[in-house]
């Protein structure tokens, strides 16, 4: 299967998070004003609004701001990453390094105005558990609301990615939407592969981060089009045999001993 490669490009975004109120350079605000608390912080993107015009994200945007001055996310079909600062309530970021994948349609479009609307200086302001980012002029702004932890058992993982090395990728055109896996607390693993369902046990250890589906899957016999059944081939591939998770508030990556893979996005709880 040719799957596109995803090209590295530097894009100057503004993004949120906080160095830390000790010794970090959101410390020390000149107007004595309290930083905004968004470090080690995950937000879902709910909208953006571009020169008075909103527009309402699509699933799977979001930001999470790390600890340590990291920010990444997903800004509707490419992820990001950034070294960011926050003073007071104005965020500042440094070059920002975003997947090159095509976006088209409406992600392609909500993508471009969310990329758009982190080109400055961002004034944060919360309200619940929400929080907007508006430009100085306040016709450019981002809406956030903060996320909570899902589980790695009992969610709904949508695959989005594959995942070769180093290197992300988006799905085979055309192979939709349909691909998705459940790992239930009964010890079995559910979902779909592209085109047909899928049970088979599975046995997870916490501790060593793996993931092991035990015996062969039971599937169903439906016949799809070319690109859902290499899509259905490639995760079964993958499936046979350990894999490596890492769970990173709402996104799921798994990968084999030789860095092959995918990712998923959680859609329910």
């Amino acid at each position: 299967m040719s799957k596109p490669r995803a090209l590295v490009v530097l894009v100057p975004l503004l993004l949120l998070t906080a160095c830390g109120t000790e010794g970090g350079a959101g410390s020390g605000a000149g107007a004595g004003e309290p930083d905004l608390p968004v470090a080690g912080t995950h937000w879902t993107v709910d909208a953006v609004t571009v020169d008075g015009v909103r527009s309402v994200a699509p699933g799977g945007a979001h930001v999470d701001f790390e600890k340590d001055g990291d920010a990444g996310g997903n800004g509707g079909c490419n992820t990001f990453g950034a070294r960011v600062q926050v003073r007071g309530d104005t965020l500042t970021v440094g070059p920002t390094e975003v997947t090159g994948m095509a976006c088209s349609g409406d992600r392609g479009r909500f993508e471009t105005e969310f990329l758009k609307v982190f080109s400055g200086a961002l004034k944060g302001t919360t309200k619940g558990d929400g929080l907007r980012l508006a430009s100085a002029d306040g016709r450019n702004s981002v809406e956030l609301t903060a996320e909570e932890e899902v589980p790695l058992r009992g969610t709904t993982w949508k695959v989005d990615g594959l995942v070769s090395g180093g290197t992300a990728s988006s799905l085979p055109a055309g192979s939709g939407t349909k691909a998705r896996i459940v790992l239930g607390a009964d010890g079995r693993a559910t979902g779909n592969l592209g085109c047909n369902n899928f049970s088979a046990a599975v046995r997870v250890d916490e501790k060593a981060r793996t993931l092991t589906v035990e015996g062969p899957a039971a599937t169903t016999r439906m016949i799809c089009t070319p690109p859902q059944m290499t899509l259905e081939t490639r995760l079964y591939e993958l499936l046979d045999g350990p894999l490596t998770y890492r769970l990173n508030h709402r996104t799921l990556t798994l990968t084999d001993a030789s860095g092959e893979g995918f990712t998923a996005t959680a859609t329910a709880r």
